[in-house]
């Protein structure tokens, strides 16, 4: 007892370890602790600091360390071989014998926070010791000072995997490692505790440190965390004489240096962060003022001279413009010395103390099927999104993820740059993904290891990029659209790269994502720990349903035109806290989601229903080449009809109904009526401009061109 108290005493004090939740299952009738292992030293830490003396297990090859064999003297333990029947069994006897058990199902110390693969030995044991599994997530801290927590063992509830409804032994443990898994992502997941962007950002510098580069934008000079701490409290600071604590401020700048700075500043002094799409013309920018009821917009003028957007300056009449340039005239000198003499040592005491439940930030809906809806996203929801992805992922500090989507797109403003902030992931911003040579170059002159784009511009990418450009990129991610089958094709083949399919909205983000250790073709992997998916069927639809999701990354709600400033909470046919995605999707056994296609671009023609998007993927088959776009058009004696639209002008039906049949598809997938122009209409963001192709089809001018 004196040695397991002086072992206790050491980790508390050494190791400053902390234990959190509720204790209470680890004292039931059959227990097995189920952990991460970010640490050699997990197994000492499991066996001394617990209000409960558990065997803990551990791979053999741990023991060839003189520090872990030393320390390994002061709390039970077994030595295993995961993959060995003969150690599960040692394992199930000491569970038998009323031992409290704790193993790590990942066999080895991870390489990043993400859970890695979960050993089938594992899960068998979890299975056939009946015992209550209690995840314990150990989380490591880097030094930040004395009497800073460095090692936090977060007990969570106890729960149980149950794959018996699987037929066979193999496919139960596999079933079985795929539930443990998710239990582990879920136990890390949960251990997060929100907060204020600001102060999760403020928590990256202390655990990073001031001088490590974190972001890097066009001009190619790197940024350190200080660096970046010092122009969000200087551009707040300055921001603060211009608007109201808890103002809605509109952001209209490009991926740059400088406009990071801006939304952290913003976030330092309590502001909401409006992200506008200065592609969506002044009648956009227009709606987007009104709806989320700005007074104050932020840019800058080399930015609306180069970029040709004084159109969209004229359209916020009323509305004050602030430049970034005029920071260097209006920042005087009582304003430096507050920066560095007291902003600098002490940022705390100056940033605004915000209610992580309140709103952070809003975007706007693409405006791809209406006008475009503000979505009000608080700092939980962003947090725990990046959190969930995080948990998925091998995000580290080692990476360096190209990032050439707009902030406005919440795909890009969530996982593209504040996942990179919190995690200490370096980031390389570009100005703009049309530059479909550069960005290419760029990934291969700043070692890029990972690519965040749409399914359109990562074509073009692959079109144009030499099969070396991408030779240390390790994940390329794809968002915002269907993967293109040709486009995952061209990837493969060209770089030898597997593009990852996530699945999401601006509503919640990031709802699923296909990993290395997730992955099924065609699908878009299994909805991120913490979500919850229910399925409302559709007349009509044999498979699937609309998808309708709950979650702590939900949206606190829309913000409508007529309703300016007005967030309406997020509900549906399932209740408060439901949202209804609009999507057709598929969920199998194992969990994969497969996207059918949008409920609104389903067509009834002869009493079937036809997507639009199966339409879409016909003309791909039949023309990979170029980009293909259906609509629905309303025929004058009734009933519904299908248009494509197409960039190639050498398309024909003929070519069409040969697709169909090599996919196995209906022919009433051949679109009816096809429309040739030299180009598809896009949103900034990269999604086919379905408004526009709607007023061109009710337009009796353009069916001139009609094939």
């Amino acid at each position: 007892m004196v040695i397991a108290f002086l072992a206790r005493l050491a980790a508390k004090l050494f190791w400053r370890v902390r234990v959190s939740g509720e204790p209470a299952p680890l004292f039931g009738r059959r227990v097995l602790i189920i952990a991460n292992h970010p640490h050699p030293l997990d197994a000492f830490f499991l066996g001394c600091c617990l209000p409960v003396r558990p065997v803990v297990l551990f791979p053999r090859e741990e023991l060839r360390s003189f520090r872990t064999r030393l320390l390994a003297r002061f709390f039970d333990h077994e030595t295993w071989d995961i993959n060995d029947p003969m150690t599960v069994k040692k394992a199930l006897r000491l569970i038998e014998r009323g031992r409290i058990v704790a193993m790590f199902p990942e066999g080895r110390v991870e390489r990043a926070a993400n859970v890695m693969k979960i050993y089938e030995g594992a899960a068998m044991l979890a299975m056939r010791s009946g015992a209550s599994l209690v995840p314990i997530h150990v989380e490591h801290r880097e030094d930040r000072g004395f009497g800073d927590t460095r090692v936090q063992l977060h007990i969570h509830s106890a729960t149980h995997i149950d794959p018996r409804r699987q037929a066979g032994p193999r496919a139960r443990r596999e079933a079985g490692a795929r539930e443990l898994a998710a239990t582990m992502q879920a136990a890390a997941f949960r251990s997060h505790v929100a907060q204020g962007l600001y102060d999760a950002f403020l928590d990256a510098v202390q655990r990073r440190g001031r001088r490590t580069e974190i972001l890097e934008d066009m001009r190619e000079e790197p940024k350190t965390y200080g660096d970046l701490l010092k122009a969000s409290l200087a551009i707040g600071r300055w921001l603060a004489r211009y608007t109201q604590p808890g103002e809605t401020v509109g952001v209209m700048l490009p991926n740059m240096f400088a406009s990071v700075g801006a939304v952290l500043g913003l976030q330092c002094q309590g502001r909401v962060a409006a992200m506008l799409n200065y592609t969506s013309g002044p009648h956009g920018i227009e709606s987007a003022r009104v709806t989320a009821n700005l007074r104050t917009v932020v840019t800058s003028r080399a930015f609306v001279e180069q970029a040709g957007l004084e159109p969209l300056i004229a359209a916020l009449e009323g509305v004050r413009i602030l430049h970034l340039e005029d920071i260097r005239q209006e920042f005087g000198v009582l304003d430096k010395l507050w920066l560095v003499g007291f902003a600098m040592r002490a940022p705390r005491l100056v940033r605004v103390r915000v209610n992580p439940h309140d709103v952070a930030a809003i975007l706007f809906t693409s405006g791809s099927e209406g006008r475009p809806k503000g979505v009000a996203l608080s700092h939980a929801a962003m947090q725990a999104n990046i959190r969930q992805i995080a948990t998925v992922l091998d995000f580290s500090p080692a990476d360096k993820v190209l990032n050439a989507l707009p902030m406005y797109h919440v795909y890009s403003f969530t996982a593209g740059v504040w996942l990179c902030l919190l995690t200490g992931t370096q980031l390389f911003l570009y100005v703009s993904p049309l530059r479909y040579r550069a960005i290419p170059e760029i990934a291969y002159r700043r070692d890029a290891t990972y690519l965040f784009g749409t399914s359109t511009f990562l074509g073009f990418y692959a079109r144009h990029a030499h099969p070396g450009d991408f030779g240390t990129v390790r994940y390329v991610i794809s968002g915002g659209e269907k993967l293109g089958e040709e486009v995952a094709k061209t990837w493969l083949e060209k770089f030898g790269l597997r593009i990852f399919e996530g699945y999401g909205a601006t509503e919640c983000t990031v709802i699923s994502l296909s990993t290395p250790l997730g992955y099924r073709q065609g699908c878009v992997g299994r909805l991120l720990p913490g979500t919850e998916a229910r399925i409302e069927k559709v007349p009509g639809i044999e498979r699937g349903g609309v998808l309708h999701v709950r979650g702590p990354a939900l949206m606190l709600g829309y913000m409508q035109y007529d309703a300016p400033g007005l967030i309406q909470p997020v509900s549906s046919e399932f209740g408060e806290g439901w949202y209804r995605t609009g999507d057709v999707v598929d969920i199998d056994d194992e969990g994969f989601l497969r996207i059918v296609g949008r409920v609104k671009r389903f067509a009834k023609i002869a009493g079937e229903m036809v997507s639009l998007d199966q339409v879409e993927r016909v003309a791909a088959a039949a023309s990979p080449a170029c980009l293909h776009a259906a609509v629905l058009k309303l025929e004058a004696a009734g009933g519904e009809t299908t248009v494509l639209f197409t960039a190639d002008p050498e398309l024909t039906r003929s070519r069409l109904l040969k697709a169909a049949r090599a996919l196995g598809a209906q022919d009433l997938a051949v679109a009816r009526n096809m429309i040739h122009m030299p180009e598809i209409p896009l949103l900034g963001n990269g999604k086919t401009d379905y408004v526009r192709l709607m007023e061109l089809v009710a337009d009796d001018s353009v069916w001139a061109t009609r094939c």
